[in-house]
């Protein structure tokens, strides 16, 4: 069920995903754009410099993100 509620037992992040998701569908919907992250010519000007691992460490810092995000992320600028 789309809307359903969720299982008590749940991690939280499992919810957080479906929050996500929901949201992402409401943007698209309305044809809404996230705006660009302020931090991403930080990153870019460490990786440029030859940095990576400390462009990955700076923006996990800044977002919380995980190792795996942080890493596909960088890799991808």
């Amino acid at each position: 069920m789309f809307f359903g509620k969720p299982s008590p037992k749940a991690p939280p992040y499992d919810r957080l995903d479906r929050i996500e998701k929901k949201l992402d569908l409401i943007m698209d919907h309305l044809g809404l754009v996230p705006p660009k992250p302020d931090y991403e010519n930080e990153i870019k000007e460490l990786k440029r410099k030859g940095n990576q691992i400390q462009a990955i460490k700076r923006y996990r810092e800044i977002t919380g993100a995980g190792l795996f995000e942080a890493k596909n992320y960088v890799d991808q600028l």
